[in-house]
Parts: C-alpha cells; structure tokens; sequence
C-alpha cells in the first residue's frame, strides 16, 4: 500500500513540477474550485489539506489554498495561471475545474400581509411554537447582532444538535452570539485573492455587517418582535420576522466588491456542517450550466442533507429570461407589493399632480412654496451624464435652489439625490426609464426626493418644454403623505422582480413563487445610513429596501415553520407545499397585475404565485423529489456523468433514467413543456407525476383541467384514493398542442392549471405550454 501511496504522489507532484518554469504572470491568474475525488489522497497526508497544499506546492511558486470543501463538495479553491489549470485537469482523481464567478447581492406589515398573526391560536406560529428549534443559516453580508431583533430573551437553550460556531473578529468578540444568533462566520479567502487585502477602515474583519444586507435579510426571516419599529417615520408599526423563534446563523461572504463563488461555496459547506436547517440566499449572478454553477452545486449537497434552500430570483425584472439562481433543487423566490405604500405625490406648476413614493424622513420644503424645476439633462455639459444625475455632472450654479428631474439607471437611486444634493438643489424627482416602466421603489433620500414612473417623467419632461414657450418658468414641489395601509390592487408583481422562462431548464417553471420584496421594513445596522450614501450620517434601528433580496427570506422564514411544524418533510415537499396552495388572484378579485405595465401578470412573472403560508401548513398533498430523481432530471437534460458527478459528487448511471421518459417528468409541482413546431400540425407529450397524501386518511382527489388555450389536456386516472396518510400514488398528464401561426425565431406561450381537489384542500399545479417557431 505505502509504495503504491508514493507512486501516486510521484506521479501528482512530477506532473506539477514541470509547471513552474513556464507559470503565467498573476495577471493571468484566476480562481478555480477544484473537485477531487476524496478516496484518492494518499496515506501519506494525515488531511486532504495537506495533500491539496502539498499539490499546489508543485504547481505553483506561490501555493495557496484559498478554501478545502468536504461537506456539499469535496476539493479546494486555488488562484492557477491557464497552464497550471490545464496540468490539474489532466490529473485522473480531479473531476472539474470550474471557473469562479463574482455574485451579487439582489437588493413591518409583511407578516400580517401574509396571514401569520400572532393572536391566531391555530395557525402557523402556534403550531410550530414560531421554528425554535430550526436554525436558519443567512449567507450574506454578515449582521449587527447587537440590534432589538436578534435578542434571545425567552428563547430555549441553543439546540442540541447545533455543531456552529461563533468565529470572534474585528469589532465582534464571541459573545456577540447569544441563544438567537447561535453561528457566525466569514469568508474572505477568495475575495482577496482577487482583490488584495480588504480596506479595513470600510469593511470589517469578522461576521460584522458593514453594508446592511445582512441584517436586514436575516430580521426578515427570523427578527423577533419589536416594538415601536419605524424608519424615519415612516412604517410605524411591530416589526417581526417570519420564525421570530428560529435560531439565526449568519456566514458573510459578501464583501465591498461583490460575493465570490469559492467563499459562497465555503459557507453553503461549513453552514451544512453546522447543522443548519434552511438556508437563505439572496445573492445572484449569471446563469450557467448547472455543474459551472457553485451556487447550484453547493445548494444540491444542501438539499441532498436535507437542507431547505431558498435564493433571490434576481432584480433583472420586467424583461424575459432574467430569472437566476435556478436550479430544480432551490427554491427560487420572485418579489410582490404589499398593501401599504408611501406616496410622495409631484405638484407641477400648471396644477397637475403626479403619483410618486419615497420615505425621506429630514426637514421638509416649504408647504405652499413652488420651487424652480429644471431637467438635468438640458442644463450644460454632458447631457447624458448630467440626465442621469451622475457624480460631477451638475453646474451648481444650474442647480442651486431649483427641484431637479433625475433619469433613473447607472448610479444608485439615493446616489443621484447626493448628487443633486451637493450641487445645491432642494429636491430631486426621479424619472423611471422606458424599461423600468411603472414599477416604483421608496427610497431613504438625503434630500426631499420621489420616485416616479416612465409616463409621469414623460409628461414633466412635456411640462418643461411648454414652459420654456410661456412667460411662467416651470415650477414643482413635493408633498410627502407618509404611510398609507389597505392599497388596492395587491399584491402586485414588483417591476425589478426577475421573470422566466428558465434559461437552463425550460421545463422547469422558474421563479417558483413570490413573496413580499417591495418596501420592506427590516433591521439596520448602526453605522451605516439608511440610503447607504456615505456622506448619509442619519443612523436607524430599522431601514426600508426593496429587492427579491427581501422576498427571498420571507420563504426561508416560511420554510423554517413548516419544517417545525412537519419536521419529516423534505426540502422538496416544504417547497411542493408553498407551490401548490400559493394564489395568483389580488384583493381586488382579479389576476394579480405586472407594475411594470399596469397589465395582468402571467406564470412567467410570478410562477405557482404568491406564497399563502396558512395554506401551505396543510396543503393536502405534497410533490417529493428524491436525491435520484434529480439525478434523472440531469441525464434526461444531456448532462454527461462527468457533468452530473460534479454537482452530486456520485458517479451518474443513466440507464434508468429513460424510464423517467424526459426531463420535464421531474416530479415538479409546475407542468412546462416547449414544442417546436418543425413544420407539424399536432403535437403531444405526457407527464408522469406521482403525489403523497400529508393530509387526512380516507381520502378522495379528484381532478379538475384548466387547460392552456388551443391544448388537449387530460388526466388519468381522474381519481386518486388515498387510504392512509403518507401513500404515494401517480397519475399521467397528456398534453396536445396544434400548430400555430407564427414567425420565425417567435414564441407563444400559453398557461392553464391542473387542481386536485378532496373538497377541503386544493392542490394546484401551473400547466405551461410554450410553442416556439424554429428558425
């Protein structure tokens, strides 16, 4: 054994050492995640780290192992020129070399809004004494532990079975933890590898949230009860979170440059370790091929360990195709309005008045005073610049005194009015771009400020340039409402929320629901203000953000309740669970509305819909989806076994999977299928899918089709009869389709639904036909 152990390790190092001579200059260095296969270290090295550092001390004159994974991954991360990448590959125990990329952060009354009260004797929070047993792992920009939110009064011990730790650092000694924030760790190994050493004067060395993501994402989920919580006046009110009972674990890896996929990797690894139950992400990138993709592999060794995982969808909203973090094992969360909003209204000269909404909270203009009103954009040097309100593209001797109308994009929202701000204006209107459409996002301005849409820029655009024509200059001024409740329509999907299809899996639904992410009041931190401007001093116990950053939470915090309520649940079931009993119809009555356009959303939009959380405690029957379903999935979707062996860590076969049929009979609780219509009249396709009784014994299902327009759909059996809770039964769905009229390189896509109904619970399944013309 040992002269066979040598000759490996021969063989590992002599293949390296070529290397050296020719290495690449450290411009040409970049990260990779190295998989390699665990059975093949040698006896030699007491650790794989050894073996690994050993390795690249060969390869490189500059070895340095940035993480090792060996819970959802089993490898290590590493800075390699191109040639040193290419040697590793060629070794027989390395699977892959993946290529890292650089995520990034997806930026009161929700609890109530969704139905989780805290009187209701029966619901959700009862029954699950609020998840004190579940710990929910946030990966992100770390926390402010000291804030009310994360107090520990009257909470258990720290569960039992909880292996994390509570890793000290700059400005957070251990004892920040307590029996609510029971873990904290940060990983910054892969962002100064690319970046060099972090500015510790704006970021700091520990869990501690210098940017206030973190914290506001980790209260949404699992804040505790506060009261009075408000920001700047505004949202007054209790503020809670979804589980104010779990237990919170918060692993930074975001930093001031952005999320790197090795540091990701590293905390979706020792979060799994820990013994977290659900984790939360609301970061997001480009989409890639599922074993390119760290997120996508790290959340599948998550969910294969029985670990929840919920992600932002992304803010790439309204267009098609923006949706991300979309892999069939992550519970994909798109972003909805709540019925409460904060109207900033615009009064321009000529008596008109245009919707806007804001939660500035500083000193006022003046009530009754018109301002002088002025486009950036028309006033000297460059117009582009100066329209979008960049920095140092303002005359003060334009600005000062005069309210000024901003184009949103480039910079941030709040980082125009700073602009507006320094060059001496008193107030800022920003305009909506064609692409932003109607969607409108509140922010904490440093300066009077509102937010309006596309139309309203459009006609204070028209303002102007009649003005210009009449002896009366053109004047504005903001009124401030403060918090209005009970809006109508809602819910609507958020403008920025990110829509399908799915550009990996076309036949799987994405994103899966929606939930609250506009206008959400969360926890913040103390040295940041709320705008996030560095020149804002204002300091806030809680902040205002918008962004399926926030949506995505609220489904972790819903995971952890049914988990607590249903603790044999499988990821897959918990996510079945809030799929099927979501609803897609507002307060109004109607099909929820896009704010982008004021039009009727569709399931490309909002998915199953918006989650209904005291529905899904008992949703009748659940889809399950083990660990070899998946794997069936991925053959069925062309993967090679190489391919599925990095993002399962096991060697695929593939024979069975044919008696899956196809990749859309992944036992998904949404239908999708794509038909190219290569010149045929009809064309058909089945779907297996197979349900588990969770409700009551002795029970009846029967099947109701809401079918896509111009399709035959039929069910069979159109039956099912359950005798006993936790039986599986199956049915078949065909679908036929006929041909459309359409041009070339277009699609048409069309929805329905298929609902099982025992007369008490109501499964619903979307049902989504895409007929696309080749070209």
């Amino acid at each position: 054994m040992a002269s066979s152990s040598f000759s490996l390790i021969f063989f590992f190092f002599s293949s390296l050492t070529i290397l050296v001579a020719s290495a690449s200059s450290i411009s040409d260095r970049k990260t990779f995640i190295v998989q390699v296969l665990p059975e093949a270290k040698p006896s030699i090295f007491p650790t794989h780290k050894h073996w690994y550092e050993s390795s690249l001390a060969s390869l490189s004159s500059e070895p340095a192992v940035i993480h090792t994974y060996e819970t959802v991954f089993h490898g290590f991360s590493a800075k390699l020129s191109p040639l040193e990448a290419q040697k590793l590959q060629s070794l027989p125990h390395v699977v892959s070399l993946i290529p890292e990329q650089v995520r990034h952060l997806q930026t009161t009354r929700s609890p109530e809004f969704l139905g989780l009260k805290t009187s209701d004797k029966a619901g959700l929070l009862k029954e699950s004494d609020f998840g004190s047993d579940l710990v929910i792992g946030v990966i992100d920009t770390g926390i402010w532990p000291e804030r009310q939110s994360f107090h520990d009064r009257d909470l258990g011990s720290v569960p039992s079975k909880w292996k994390g730790s509570c890793i000290a650092g700059v400005n957070f000694p251990a004892t920040s933890c307590n029996r609510k924030l029971i873990g904290a760790r940060y990983f910054y190994n892969g962002y100064e590898s690319t970046n060099g050493k972090m500015n510790e004067t704006t970021e700091f060395r520990s869990p501690r949230d210098s940017d206030g993501h973190g914290t506001h994402t980790a209260s949404i989920a699992a804040g505790r009860y506060v009261f009075p919580a408000s920001t700047l006046g505004y949202a007054h009110g209790i503020a809670a979170g979804m589980a104010p009972k779990a237990r919170l674990a918060a692993y930074k890896v975001c930093w001031n440059a952005g999320c790197y996929d090795s540091d990701i990797l590293a905390a979706f690894d020792a979060a799994v370790a820990d013994g977290v139950d659900v984790i939360s992400l609301s970061v997001g990138g480009v989409v890639v091929p599922y074993y390119l993709d760290a997120i996508a592999i790290g959340a599948f060794g998550a969910a294969n360990a029985g670990v929840f995982v919920s992600a932002s969808a992304g803010n790439g909203g309204p267009g098609g195709l923006t949706v991300t973090n979309v892999a069939p094992w992550v519970t994909t969360v798109g972003a909805g309005t709540m019925d409460r909003d904060f109207p900033a209204d615009v009064k321009l000269g000529n008596g008109m008045t245009i919707p806007g909404v804001s939660v500035y909270g500083g000193p006022g203009l003046t009530p009754g005073r018109m301002y002088p009103l002025i486009y950036a954009g028309n006033e000297g040097g460059d117009g582009y610049s100066s329209s979008l309100c960049l920095e140092g593209s303002l005359e003060p001797n334009l600005v000062k005194g005069k309210m000024v109308l901003c184009d949103r994009g480039i910079n941030s929202r709040a980082g125009k009015g700073d602009v507006v701000k320094k060059a001496g204006g008193v107030g800022m209107i920003l305009a909506n771009g064609v692409f932003d459409g109607e969607g409108l996002v509140a922010d904490c301005h440093v300066l009077p400020a509102t937010s309006v849409g596309a139309f309203a820029g459009d006609e204070i655009r028209k303002y102007l340039t009649s003005s210009s024509k009449s002896p009366s200059p053109p004047t504005a001024t903001i009124v401030f409402k403060g918090t209005r409740l009970g809006i109508r329509p809602a819910p609507v999907v958020a403008s920025f929320s990110a829509r399908g299809p799915n550009p990996e899996s076309p036949e799987i639904l994405k994103p899966d629901v929606i939930a609250p992410g506009l206008n959400i009041l969360a926890a913040w931190p103390d040295r940041v203000g709320p705008s996030g401007i560095a020149s804002d001093k204002r300091r806030t116990e809680f902040n205002i953000l918008s962004g399926t950053s926030m949506a995505c939470p609220h489904v972790s915090g819903l995971a952890a309740l049914l988990k607590a309520a249903h603790p044999e649940w499988s990821p897959a079931a918990i996510r079945s669970a809030l799929m099927t009993t979501a609803y897609t119809v507002d307060n109004r009555g109607g099909t929820m509305l896009d704010e982008s356009t004021g039009n009727v959303s569709s399931v490309m939009d909002f998915g199953a819909g918006h989650v209904h959380p005291p529905k899904a405690m008992d949703p009748g029957l659940v889809y399950d989806i083990a660990s070899y379903d998946y794997i069936d999935f991925l053959c069925n979707s062309n993967y090679t076994t190489k391919n599925i062996q990095v993002i399962t860590r096991k060697e695929a076969d593939c024979s069975g999977a044919k008696k899956a049929g196809h990749a859309g009979n992944l036992n998904y609780p949404s239908l999708s299928v794509t038909f190219q219509q290569y010149g045929k009249h009809r064309m058909s396709t089945h779907f297996i899918r197979t349900v588990t009784n969770v409700g009551d014994p002795n029970s009846v299902y029967k099947v109701r089709i809401n079918p896509p327009s111009g399709t035959l759909v039929t069910v069979e059996p159109e039956k099912l009869m359950f005798r006993r809770v936790n039986q599986k039964l199956s049915f078949l769905v065909r679908v036929v389709a006929m041909a459309e009229k359409l041009s070339p390189g277009s699609s048409n896509v069309k929805s329905g639904s298929m609902v099982w109904s025992d007369g008490k619970h109501t499964v619903t399944s979307p049902l989504v036909v895409t007929m696309q013309q080749p070209l």
